[in-house]
């Protein structure tokens, strides 16, 4: 286990100086847990690896958008990358600066863009040319001057999982990078649109250094071609996707990484963004669960516990792997290991938190799910009227309820039966 924060003192897992036993004592399972102190580490990681280039880290909302987690970065003067307007309410909610929001996303809606609009972000990543035309008429109407970075797609493969790779040709996101330099050019004609960056952004959780470089040398080559053209670019954004470590992979370190890129940008002056999600907040927190049932087959034996896929979807969407930790070792040995497949109690084959994991259980033991930070309770639903879990911050000793668990009076609030 790598998690600086997450250690065993004696035979107990603690987060920080407070044992997870404690926590699901206190506040139920499931329940998802994070570390302050992580998160903390990570970020001023990020920051202090530009050194005295001019840039900006735009965590990457989606990844987790809880308001106490948002507000913590938002104290240490970080970024926001949004990708809805929802997720533009939020950071705002939060305390977030609107001048270190860049707001992505393909289908951007003509109300989101005047809510981006009336909050005077930073930027638009427009992803297509009809979306510029778009973004012209809000700022029109609202007689604004909109912001404007085109991402670019450079047809890179990021080497991961194809759900999660954005930056080859065939997939949904950005402009085509054969085009660019033409939709680039055209955008003189939107009296309401200004241009100031140039953005890409190939995928998450890679964990290797050569696509990044790679998308770095495409977008700086069209950077010197616009520039060459008397066009002006204020900043350049990279994106994000940088991976962690769920089980073997050796993603590269933070400050590789950035010194990989700023090594490739040499001494050009645009300000840099990047937009981490995941490197940030991933590895800060876990799903804490409890065993409900231990059921042995001929073929194989399950234990189910309170947690499913609707509080993780993770391992049946992609078919992750995330480590499973005991709470509590059974150091006498008086509970001999067995090769458990994970699982939950919904109603689905797929329904898997772990695939043939080594353990020793009893009903009642509580699991941790590790690396379990980023699109965790960021990506769960209602599925099976389940409630979504709570939410637990620890600092050192203290643990703060940053979100209450849901009740099923509150799943049901805002639906009518009719007469």
């Amino acid at each position: 286990m790598s998690n600086s924060s997450f250690n065993y003192l004696g035979n107990n897992l603690f987060v920080e100086s407070i044992s997870l036993d404690l926590i699901a004592k206190k506040f139920g399972t499931p329940c998802y847990v994070y570390s302050q102190a992580m998160l903390t580490a990570a970020y001023k990681e990020f920051d202090s690896a530009f050194a005295k280039r001019d840039h900006l880290v735009c965590y990457a909302v989606k990844a987790n958008s809880n308001l106490a987690i948002l507000n913590l970065l938002s104290r240490f003067g970080s970024g926001f990358d949004i990708v809805s307007g929802g997720e533009l309410q939020r950071v705002l909610k939060a305390g977030g600066d609107p001048q270190k929001i860049v707001f992505s996303g393909v289908g951007k809606s003509f109300d989101e863009m005047c809510a981006g609009l009336s909050a005077n972000i930073l930027c638009f990543n427009v992803e297509s040319e009809a979306e510029l035309e778009k973004l012209n008429n809000a700022a029109s109407k609202m007689n604004r001057i909109a912001p404007v970075s085109l991402r670019v797609n450079p047809d890179v493969d990021a080497r991961t999982h194809p759900y999660i790779s954005t930056g080859l040709k065939e997939n949904k996101f950005g402009i085509p990078f054969d085009e660019a330099e033409k939709i680039y050019m055209s955008a003189k004609r939107f009296k309401n649109v200004r241009i100031t960056g140039l953005d890409c952004h190939i995928g998450s959780q890679l964990t290797e250094l050569e696509p990044f470089i790679e998308a770095c040398r495409k977008m700086l080559g069209l950077l010197d071609c616009l520039e060459g053209q008397g066009l002006k670019i204020e900043h350049l954004d990279l994106g994000g996707g940088l991976g962690i470590r769920y089980s073997a992979e050796s993603p590269p370190s933070v400050k590789n990484y950035i010194a990989a890129l700023c090594a490739e940008i040499g001494r050009r002056d645009q300000r840099i963004l990047i937009e981490p999600g995941r490197s940030l907040v991933g590895s800060a927190g876990l799903l804490l669960t409890r065993v409900e049932y231990l059921k042995h087959t001929p073929y194989r034996d399950f234990a189910i516990v309170d947690a499913a896929m609707n509080d993780l979807i993770r391992p049946a969407l992609y078919d992750a792997y995330h480590e499973i930790l005991p709470v509590v070792v059974d150091s006498g040995g008086s509970n001999r290991t067995k090769i458990y497949q994970v699982v939950g109690p919904i109603c689905e084959t797929g329904d898997f938190l772990g695939h043939d994991r080594e353990l020793a259980l009893n009903e009642g033991d509580l699991l941790a799910i590790m690396s379990a930070g980023a699109y965790g309770m960021s990506m769960s639903s209602n599925y099976n009227s389940r409630p979504r879990p709570a939410e637990v911050m620890v600092d050192g000793d203290c643990a703060h309820l940053i979100r209450e668990r849901e009740s099923l009076d509150s799943l049901m609030f805002s639906e009518v039966i009719l007469p």
